[in-house]
């Protein structure tokens, strides 16, 4: 497991390339040399189309930046320059931020969660509210990443719980219920898993959820590392 700080950046439609660029500047440097920072990665919405046959919820993100630590502490500790690094933002750009536990599992024929890796990423978040939000939380982790780990192709699988008591004023809050995050080498195996009979039984699963109201997004985005 980690700890992870989710900054969610939406601008216009194509807002992608100029944030690459405003990102590459001042903010790359300033989070990577934060104390305690295991991983930093951007995603960005990739150009191919995700066959998802229960999911296509059109413009995701402009750009997503997870900052990784090693530790609750060293994220506690490194909160303030977060904010200061992204810090301002680009104009007609806002932001979302979530502080999150990251939970890594394996996948078939593994003992050991995998590592995150493979580039493409379906990146899922579910937003409150629910019913009994830890029965939903336990429900999903019981029954989702072990399926999950039987998807064609998957390299790696991620679920996120958020740390409620962990905020920074400069961000509006994500209203997160849980993340999930699977991992693949390309869109196109992306695509065939989510024509596999896999993908039926974790529809199967998702019918049976516990109660909850909230929206629920699915994006495909290319990730790449700058630190770690």
């Amino acid at each position: 497991m980690s700890w992870i700080y989710e900054i969610t950046l939406q601008g216009p439609t194509g807002a992608g390339a100029s944030l690459n660029d405003w990102f590459a500047g001042a903010p790359r440097e300033a989070l990577a040399n934060l104390p305690g920072l295991v991983g930093l990665d951007t995603y960005l919405g990739d150009d191919g189309n995700a066959g998802d046959p229960y999911n296509n919820d059109g413009h995701g993100p402009s750009m997503i930046i997870v900052a990784e630590f090693a530790s609750r502490a060293a994220l506690v500790a490194a909160i303030d320059d977060i904010a200061a690094a992204v810090d301002p933002l680009p104009n007609n750009v806002s932001a979302t931020g979530a502080a999150m536990e990251r939970l890594y599992y394996p996948v078939a024929g593994g003992s050991e969660p995998a590592p995150l890796e493979a580039p493409l990423s379906y990146v899922v978040r579910y937003r409150r509210p629910a019913e009994d939000e830890e029965a939903f939380r336990a429900n999903y982790i019981a029954t989702h990443p072990v399926t999950q780990g039987e998807l064609p192709h998957i390299r790696a699988i991620m679920c996120y719980l958020p740390l409620d008591d962990v905020r920074h004023s400069h961000f509006a809050d994500a209203n997160y219920l849980i993340g999930n995050e699977v991992v693949f080498d390309s869109i196109d195996h992306l695509n065939i898993s989510m024509q596999s009979p896999v993908r039926e039984e974790l529809r199967r699963h998702y019918r049976e959820f516990p109660a909850f109201s909230g929206s629920v997004t699915h994006f495909a985005m290319q990730r790449t590392r700058h630190a770690g």
